[in-house]
This record gives C-alpha cells, sequence and structure tokens, in this order.
C-alpha cells in the first residue's frame, strides 16, 4: 500500500506538470461552460429583422405591419411602398423573412376575392426561420381570423355566434418537456456532454502513451507486475478530479436557470458509468497507440462527430444503418438518450436500462481489452529488464 500510495503522488505530479492537460481538463468544462451557457441565455430568438413590401398601403395592411412588429420572435426593420426586390437584400441587411402584401389586399378581402399574401423565408439558417416561420404563422392567422369574425359580424351575426361559426371546433395543444421552446434547454446538456468525453478521452489518451514515450512505463513494470494494479494507478487521479468537474458543469444548470434537475441518484449512476465508459476508451487508445499526439488525434476523429451522430438534435432513425451503428459505439450517444429521459422525461432508473446497459457493455468491453494488452506490454517489459540484468 505504501508503494501504491508513493506512486500515485507521482502520478498526480504527472498530470499536473503536463500543462495542456491541466488547461483542457480544468479549463474547458469550465470555460465552455459559461460560454455556451451565456451563449443560449436568451432561449429562444427575439426581434429578428423582417422586411414589408406594403403594395396597399391600407389600414388592413397597416394592421398586419403593426402585428408583426408586436410579435416577440420579429422586428420590423422596414417598410417599402413600392414593388421592389428586398428579397435581394437578405444577404447584406440579413432579414429572415421579407413580407409581400400585394396592391388591392384590403379591396379584394372585403370583395371575397380570397387575396394571397406572399412570404419569403431565409433558410440559410434553419433555427431562427423556423422561429420566423410561426411567428408569421401566428400573426397573419389571427388577423386572417379577425377579419373574418368582423366580416360575420357586419352581416348581422352576434359575435358569439360569429367566433363559433368561424372556428367550428377548437384545437388545444399541449406542449410537453420544455413547452417555452427553451433552446438553452435543448443544447447545454448536449454540449456540456460532448465537452467532457472530449475532455475524457484526451486526458487518459495521455496516461500510457506519455509513459512510454519518457521511460516511466519501466519503472512501473517493474513496481508491479499486474495490469490491474496500474490501472487502478491510472484511473484513481482523474476519478477524483473529474468528481469536483461534474458538480461545477452540474452547477451551470441553476446558474443560468435552466429547470432541468440533475442531482438526482438515476442521473449520478448515468454519470458514473459514461465516465468510466470514456476513460476506459482513452486508456485502451494510449495502449494502442502509445504516442500522445497520434493517440489524442485518433480520439478526436472519433469524438469530433459524436454529437451529431448521437440522436439528440437529428433522429437517430433518419440515419443510414451503417452510421447508426457507429453512433451506438461511442459513449455520448447512450449518455445523452439517458440525460434526456432522465432530465427532461422525468424517467426512472428503469427508463434507462438500456442506455446503462450499453455504457456497461462499453465500459467492460475497453476493460478487458486494456487489461489483456497492458499485461502483455508488462509482461514484455519485465522479460527485457531480466534478460537486461
Amino acid at each position: 500500500m505504501k508503494k501504491f500510495i508513493y506512486l500515485l503522488k507521482i502520478e498526480f505530479r504527472r498530470i499536473f506538470s503536463n500543462g495542456v492537460l491541466v488547461a483542457v481538463f480544468f479549463g474547458a468544462p469550465i470555460l465552455y461552460g459559461l460560454m455556451f451557457g451565456n451563449v443560449y441565455k436568451k432561449g429562444k430568438i427575439t426581434d429578428m429583422p423582417i422586411a414589408v413590401i406594403d403594395e396597399d398601403n391600407t389600414p388592413m395592411s397597416g394592421k398586419i405591419i403593426d402585428a408583426l412588429n408586436d410579435n416577440e420572435n420579429l422586428a420590423v426593420k422596414k417598410v417599402q411602398y413600392d414593388a421592389g426586390n428586398l428579397a435581394a437584400e437578405m444577404p447584406s441587411k440579413n432579414y429572415i423573412a421579407v413580407v409581400t402584401i400585394p396592391s388591392g389586399f384590403e379591396a379584394d378581402i372585403y370583395q371575397k376575392r380570397y387575396p394571397e399574401l406572399l412570404v419569403d423565408i431565409n433558410m440559410s439558417n434553419l433555427v431562427p426561420a423556423n422561429f420566423a416561420s410561426r411567428g408569421i404563422q401566428a400573426v397573419l392567422g389571427t388577423v386572417s381570423a379577425g377579419v373574418e369574425i368582423e366580416a360575420l359580424k357586419k352581416a348581422g351575426t352576434d359575435p358569439v355566434s360569429a367566433a363559433q361559426r368561424y372556428e367550428p371546433f377548437k384545437v388545444n395543444y399541449n406542449r410537453l418537456y420544455n413547452p417555452a421552446s427553451n433552446y438553452m434547454e435543448l443544447m447545454m446538456p448536449g454540449i456540456l456532454g460532448t465537452i467532457l468525453q472530449q475532455v475524457l478521452f484526451l486526458g487518459l489518451a495521455l496516461v500510457f502513451a506519455r509513459d512510454v514515450e519518457d521511460g516511466y512505463f519501466k519503472k512501473l513494470a517493474i513496481a508491479n507486475k499486474w495490469s490491474l494494479y496500474h490501472i487502478v494507478l491510472k484511473a484513481l487521479p482523474f476519478i477524483i478530479l473529474i468528481i469536483p468537474m461534474w458538480l461545477i458543469v452540474a452547477g451551470f444548470y441553476p446558474v443560468f436557470n435552466i429547470e432541468i434537475q440533475v442531482f438526482t441518484w438515476p442521473m449520478a449512476l448515468l454519470v458514473t458509468i459514461f465516465t468510466f465508459a470514456c476513460m476506459f476508451i482513452g486508456m485502451l487508445f494510449s495502449l494502442l497507440v502509445p504516442n500522445q499526439l497520434r493517440a489524442t488525434e485518433l480520439l478526436m476523429v472519433l469524438a469530433t462527430p459524436s454529437f451529431l451522430l448521437s440522436g439528440y438534435t437529428w433522429p437517430m432513425e433518419s440515419m443510414p444503418r451503417l452510421i447508426q451503428q457507429f453512433a451506438n459505439m461511442l459513449p455520448l450517444t447512450h449518455f445523452l438518450e439517458g440525460f434526456r429521459r432522465i432530465a427532461v422525461y422525468k424517467g426512472t432508473f428503469k427508463d434507462i436500462q438500456p442506455q446503462m446497459s450499453a455504457l456497461a457493455w462499453i465500459t467492460a468491453i475497453c476493460f478487458v481489452m486494456m487489461v489483456a494488452l497492458l499485461q502483455i506490454k508488462i509482461n514484455k517489459e519485465r522479460k527485457v529488464g531480466i534478460l537486461a540484468s
């Protein structure tokens, strides 16, 4: 035990002597967490610039323009009263939409000619485009309903009957799990999970690769002949260091007023098995590729597309089968689905059993491979040492 504690102290010193590792391991989760938290702080997009071509210039068109400007998602930045191609100004003025009200619009409405509005949506970025489309659709739908009801009232129909005739039945939408469409609640879990997977991959990719490069692995092989001993020795410092890091990351949720419960026992279990899966993948690569630069490069190639492939923002069922199989080999895929089931759906241990099983299999397979490969390397190193002596 004294020898183990002595070697453990050396491990901590070696970790903290690597400035890049310390900066990545501690700085990345905190820095990126604060940065992305402030990026998505508003939760939804407001005051997106739109333009209106009002060829009608009547009280009705004015009412539409006022209603568009009153919508929280929209801001009318320009009104043009003659025909023109404002859509061509989208790249320079950054308009998210251009609404064209044709000449004779009001007259056509009152004469039941069913006129048509033209809405050009800037689809270069789907997120603001969807917010803008929904906002414009809500405004125009409300105005349209108001015009129809007023027409019925002028024809002699009482207000209640007019509303009922226009809307013969009601539809109530119950928006579950993020009813406010808060983009922060959607993105922050995925971003933070991705960052911590990257950090664990990078940190653990260096443990054995660095030892082989600077010759320290020979001393470790002589100190103890069992691979399990060295795995515990290498993993324990990172386990100790990652606990406060997870607590800091979880603390971002109350700091940024994200209404997601993360301090629960199911979440703690999910985080634990996810951490071990990431650690063992990193350690396995460190043994397979005993070169710090190459090991980190390969793990970055593996981890970079993990968020996109996880199914968190784009359904995995829409991906090709081969890509789905690759995504299921990555811990982040199962962690984010488990996170959604616990934190968003308020699920239990039973709800995340498939994700826990998948992470457990990844952990077990990497662990067995790592134990076997490390034992072979230790035996080889000790044999060389014996022959040399």
